[in-house]
C-alpha cells in the first residue's frame, strides 16, 4: 500500500507556489502551468462541460463568466455530456479567443470520429477546437482500431491538417491502456482520474502520470475530489456525480491541494456548479501540503473505498 504521505513526499515540487508572471499562488491568483509541449499555459482549474449540462442558459452564462473572471482559460466538453456543448457554445460566444477549448469523441472509426467532430463544432459555435481527444480509451483492441487503417486517428490527423483541430489527446479510466497509447502515438495530453484516496491504496495512474511528465505530455486530472462510491439508497446530493465527492470546504481544499501537488497541468472539478465554485476557490488559494495535511489524508483515506482499484 502506498500512503498519501509517501506520495505527497514524492510530488513534483518544482511547481509549488509558482503562478504566471511569478505571482505566488497562495495570494488568490490563478496559477498557470505549461500544458505539455503545446506552448499553452493552462490554469490549474479546467472548466468541465458537465457543470453546465441540463442547466438554464442564464446560469451557464453566469458560471462561465465567473470562471473567466477568476482566470480559468481551459474548457473541456464532449458530445456525450447531454446539452453541454450547446450551453457552452452559447456561453462562450464572443469569448472564443480567450479560451483553450477541448472536445472529445468516443467513435473509434474514421468516418464516425469525423462526423462527431463536425457536429461538435456546430454545437459549440466554433470553427476549430484546440484539443480533440479520444474519449474513454479502455483497452488495447480499441487502441489497435484507432491507430489502424480506417481508424479514428486518420480523422484526427486530417482535421489537424485542415485547421479544425490543433492538438490530439486522450482520456482514460485505464492507466495501463493509456500508458501503452502514449508509447505508440505522440499525444499532446492525457486525462485520467487522480485523487488522494486512489493513491492511498496503490499507485493507480502514477506510472502514467510519471511517463507523461517525462515525455512532456500535458496531464489533466479528473475526479480530484472523488472520495468513494455512492452507497445503495444513499441520497445523491450531487446527481451529476456517479461517485460521492468531498463536499465540505475543508475536504475540497485538502483534496485539491493534493491533486495540484502532483506533476499535473490542471484539474477538472466534478460536474456540479456548487462543487466547481468551491474547487475554483481552493485552486486560487493553493498552498503546498504539510506533514499534518498528509497525516489527515492518510486517516481519511483509510476509512474510504476508492472509486477505482489497481
Amino acid at each position: 500500500m502506498t500512503s498519501a504521505k509517501a506520495l505527497g513526499a514524492a510530488v513534483f515540487t518544482g511547481l509549488a507556489g509558482v503562478a504566471e508572471g511569478g505571482a505566488p499562488a497562495d495570494l488568490g491568483f490563478m496559477e498557470r502551468r505549461p500544458f505539455g509541449r503545446t506552448g499553452h499555459l493552462r490554469s490549474t482549474i479546467t472548466f468541465g462541460g458537465i457543470v453546465v449540462m441540463n442547466e438554464e442558459q442564464s446560469l451557464a452564462n453566469r458560471v462561465v463568466a465567473e470562471a473567466l473572471e477568476a482566470g480559468v482559460n481551459g474548457f473541456d466538453v464532449a458530445p456525450s455530456y447531454g446539452d453541454a456543448e450547446l450551453k457552452l457554445g452559447e456561453a462562450l460566444k464572443g469569448k472564443r479567443d480567450q479560451v483553450f477549448l477541448q472536445c472529445k469523441t468516443g467513435r473509434w472509426d474514421k468516418a464516425g470520429a469525423a462526423e462527431e467532430l463536425r457536429a461538435s463544432l456546430q454545437r459549440l459555435q466554433t470553427d476549430w477546437v484546440d484539443l480533440y481527444q479520444l474519449h474513454g480509451l479502455t483497452n488495447l483492441p480499441d487502441l489497435d482500431t484507432i491507430l489502424g487503417p480506417g481508424g479514428a486517428m486518420e480523422a484526427f490527423e486530417e482535421a489537424r491538417d485542415a485547421g479544425l483541430v490543433r492538438f490530439i489527446g486522450l482520456t482514460t479510466h485505464s492507466p495501463a491502456t493509456a500508458l501503452e497509447a502514449i508509447k505508440r502515438y505522440d499525444f499532446a495530453s492525457v486525462m485520467l482520474p487522480c485523487n488522494y484516496v486512489l493513491h492511498h491504496y496503490g499507485r493507480w495512474g502514477m506510472d502514467l502520470i510519471e511517463e507523461a511528465s517525462r515525455r512532456k505530455i500535458g496531464v489533466l486530472a479528473i475526479k480530484p475530489i472523488g472520495s468513494r462510491p455512492w452507497q445503495e439508497d444513499e441520497p445523491r446530493l450531487y446527481p451529476k456525480c456517479w461517485y460521492r465527492p468531498f463536499s465540505t470546504n475543508h475536504d475540497i481544499d485538502l483534496a485539491m491541494r493534493y491533486a495540484l501537488s502532483l506533476p499535473i497541468t490542471s484539474a477538472v472539478p466534478s460536474g456540479d456548479v456548487r462543487l466547481f465554485r468551491r474547487c475554483l476557490q481552493a485552486a486560487r488559494h493553493w498552498r503546498p501540503l504539510t506533514d499534518a495535511d498528509r497525516a489527515e489524508m492518510t486517516r481519511k483515506a483509510a476509512e474510504l473505498t476508492p472509486i477505482f482499484t489497481c
